[in-house]
């Protein structure tokens, strides 16, 4: 029997086509409804034995990355989350060995896209896979939400509504097949900072509430209906942080996008453009690229689809 010294995991990054915010819990957390939505901008997880070291389960971490991706704000040390997703698991399993870990990135670091959160579940499943565990898809998924509350989505993948705070999923019934336009920032913006600047903003949010607009445009499948409904609670304290992401917003919009929004916590923005199948849908994602280009990006403009299957080894 051949053994594998060496897994890779695809992982896709998020949309959040709908995310409503309550107020602070008790616990630190916000009370959130989020709807997340898998698309074709991917980052892959590299997971290797390392020569044998002192101290077992011990984690060295490299990472590259698209000429845009500032690897910068990727910490390379215990601190990363995809680090902490190995000690999680050969702690839980007892069945841990070390390991090289490298993130190749396409995925934008702090853009509201979840990179960080993808790259952790890819690591569960690739660590998962390498050391022979064999957890259950539902105990991978626990583990996740141990780690943070948009870990567990990247392993489901498609498109799903996560409550509690996050990291309770059902999977939605989304047939539609959407493009999509992001304009990515070099700069990005703290998760925390921005959930601070909602609690300024908001004092008296009300409980999130799911949206039977959202779940019936999902299963009716078409861009227009999707569109007219997507919505993010922390989008005005993400501009009220980056007040330029605004004009960028407003102009794929001038532009033809059938909708927009800033992608969670932001900075990037995400305009949906049309059906993958529609004729028309790749002269509007032309002039959507171009407008927001135009408009001052400060990194890059990228195209994808959605949605797109969860973590996958390669």
């Amino acid at each position: 029997m051949t053994v594998s010294t060496t897994v890779t995991v695809r992982v896709p990054a998020k949309v959040n086509l709908q995310l409503a915010v309550g107020p602070r819990r008790e616990d630190g957390f916000h009370a959130l409804v989020n709807v997340f939505h898998a698309v074709s901008l991917f980052d892959e997880v590299t997971v290797k034995e390392a020569p044998p070291r002192q101290e077992p389960g011990f984690v060295t971490l490299s990472a590259s990355g698209g000429t845009r991706v500032d690897l910068d704000g990727v910490p390379l040390d215990a601190t990363n989350l995809a680090a902490r997703a190995a000690v999680l698991l050969a702690e839980e399993t007892g069945k841990g060995s070390p390991v090289e870990i490298h993130l190749d990135k396409r995925i934008p670091v702090a853009g509201g896209m979840a990179g960080g959160s993808a790259d952790a579940a890819a690591t569960l499943v690739a660590c998962d896979r390498l050391w022979g565990c064999g957890l259950p898809e539902t105990d991978l998924a626990d583990l996740a939400a141990r780690l943070g509350s948009d870990v567990p989505f990247p392993l489901l993948g498609r498109t799903a509504v996560g409550t509690g705070r996050g990291e309770i999923l059902e999977p939605l019934a989304a047939p539609g097949r959407y493009r999509w336009v992001f304009a990515l920032s070099s700069r990005g913006l703290s998760t925390a900072r921005v959930f601070a600047e909602y609690d300024r903003l908001r004092p008296d949010a009300p409980a999130p509430l799911p949206s039977p607009a959202m779940r019936e445009a999902l299963a009716a499948g078409g861009a227009a209906a999707l569109g007219a409904v997507l919505t993010n609670d922390l989008e005005r304290a993400a501009l009220s942080l980056r007040p330029d992401v605004a004009g960028v917003l407003a102009a794929g919009r001038e532009a033809g996008a059938i909708g927009a929004l800033v992608s969670g916590s932001g900075p990037t923005c995400a305009f949906l453009v049309g059906d993958e199948d529609d004729a028309a849908t790749p002269g509007v994602e032309a002039a959507v690229v171009r407008a927001v280009e135009a408009a001052g990006v400060d990194s890059c403009v990228s195209a994808g689809s959605g949605d797109v299957p969860g973590a996958t080894v390669v």
